[in-house]
């Protein structure tokens, strides 16, 4: 893929357009030790979703209360850590590109808003007027809440967006939703079957639809 026409142009953030994976693997590996759980299941779970939900699959026998104490305490963590951030490259040139020719775009992250914004300022990368963080939705990815909140304040009817994802959790919300999905990486699934794929932005151009 060379050039991509929409209305509407969608992100998540961590993988897609930030590579905070150290961050992330070592700040749940630390927490899964102190909770007694298995790292590698809980990243597996983890990527693309909120804190909270994943604390919620693995800890159900906690209160509400409980679950967002730690998932505060883990945020908190992760805004300290910004060694290693770098963005995937050639994200922050296109979203650069699409800026100057007034395309309408949007961040749909299931990080909090605070952190979204520390790690794509830690990459180099813009941040979009419009970012729909954890705390703009009732129910985080999988559902495609986010992205349908994204287009509705972006004024561009869903289905003349694109949404660039990574994660199983993101494009399960990004397909729900009706937008075009462009897989971003090298994940691999039944879902991703048949969508486009990019490894990066290098070389991507795109079309700003009227």
């Amino acid at each position: 893929m060379h050039e991509i026409a929409a209305a509407g142009f969608l992100f998540d953030m961590d993988g897609t357009l930030v590579d905070s994976t150290a961050v992330v693997e070592h700040v749940w590996t630390e927490f899964c030790r102190r909770h007694g759980l298995d790292p590698v299941e809980l990243l597996a779970f983890a990527h693309g979703r909120q804190a909270g939900d994943t604390i919620a699959h693995f800890l159900p026998q906690l209160s509400e209360a409980e679950r967002a104490q730690l998932a505060a305490g883990l945020v908190a963590e992760e805004l300290t850590r910004t060694d290693g951030i770098v963005e995937i490259p050639g994200a922050g040139a296109f979203l650069t590109a699409l800026a100057d020719d007034g395309a309408r775009i949007a961040v749909v992250t299931s990080a909090p808003h605070d952190l979204a914004v520390t790690r794509m300022r830690a990459a180099g990368i813009l941040v979009p007027a419009l970012l729909v963080a954890a705390e703009d939705v009732e129910r985080g990815k999988p559902d495609p809440q986010g992205y349908l909140l994204a287009a509705a304040r972006l004024g561009v009817p869903i289905g003349e967006c694109v949404v660039f994802e990574d994660a199983e959790a993101g494009l399960t919300a990004a397909v729900a939703s009706g937008a075009r999905v462009v897989v971003v990486g090298g994940h691999e699934s039944a879902l991703t079957a048949g969508l486009p794929r990019l490894r990066d932005y290098a070389g991507l151009k795109a079309v700003v639809a009227s």
